[in-house]
């Protein structure tokens, strides 16, 4: 039993050493308030036009960033962005269904394609070559059905986001880093044959010594450092990973979960509904 938990334990930990390694590059680039690279580009008084904007960025920062950390941050920028609720909370409603659609095509877009990344059982360009063209249909079907519900009415002239600004060049350096150790994971795993988790951990490292250099010296600037980062994280979310990823473990180990497939494979005439 100990030698099970133990390897399920192993296996696990790689999931969450990836996810806390990846959130907190995240939270960096946002300390330095990156992505106003991003949100200096939104500049449109139409809802219909952001809308369109907010769904497509959504998509394409999930596939990069994962689709739980894109979420909150775009729902964050949707406080200062839409000053009606219940657009809001329509707009909420397409940025969840965008980052869901965004976050598969890609490895490290969402936790269960990374799980399954992560344990050898999917590669990365199949996944992205087969995936990107559905996820695209998906994004797009739903921004046409959920768009007719959109009301222009001006409200947009009563955004208290801030007027578009120039972005410092340390934040500009760390943005590009940030993405740039995003991106690279998938590359770093399948050059070196290293578990991706591995990867992760290393760009952030990198992320580390980078913004220690830029902020050599500067006392109050801690709060940019990566410990000021970590100190943020939404660490029970990981925490909660663990468990729900360490109880499914233990019924595959116990064979509780063998015997369900069992029971269902022979129980319902089709392989469809048992998916569905």
């Amino acid at each position: 039993v100990k030698e099970q938990l133990g390897e399920q334990l192993s296996e696990v930990s790689e999931i969450c050493f990836f996810l806390l390694a990846a959130s907190t590059i995240v939270e960096v680039v946002d300390a330095h308030q990156g992505f106003k690279v991003v949100t200096n580009q939104i500049t449109t008084k139409s809802k219909k036009s952001l809308f369109w904007i907010i769904g497509f960025l959504t998509f394409f920062l999930s596939a990069i960033l994962n689709n739980l950390t894109v979420t909150i941050v775009m729902c964050s920028l949707l406080k200062k962005l839409v000053p009606v609720e219940d657009d809001r909370k329509l707009f909420g409603a397409m940025v969840v269904v965008a980052a869901n659609a965004g976050g598969v095509w890609t490895p490290i877009g969402d936790v269960t394609t990374t799980m399954l990344w992560i344990n050898n059982n999917l590669s990365t360009i199949p996944t992205v070559i087969e995936l990107f063209l559905p996820s695209v249909v998906c994004l797009v079907a739903s921004l046409f059905f959920l768009v007719n519900q959109v009301e222009e009415d001006g409200s947009l002239e009563e955004s208290t986001l801030p007027e578009p600004s120039e972005l410092a060049t340390r934040g500009k350096v760390v943005f590009g880093a940030g993405i740039a150790s995003l991106l690279a994971v998938p590359v770093f795993a399948e050059f070196t044959g290293l578990p991706p988790y591995i990867a992760m951990l290393t760009g952030l490292g990198a992320m580390w010594t980078l913004t220690d250099i830029i902020h050599m010296g500067e006392e109050d600037e801690d709060d940019l450092k990566v410990p000021a980062a970590l100190s943020k994280l939404d660490t029970s979310g990981i925490l909660f990973f663990l468990g729900i990823l360490m109880s499914i473990g233990v019924l595959d180990k116990s064979g509780l979960l063998k015997d369900l497939a069992v029971f269902l494979n022979e129980n319902l005439p089709s392989q469809d509904i048992i998916a569905t």
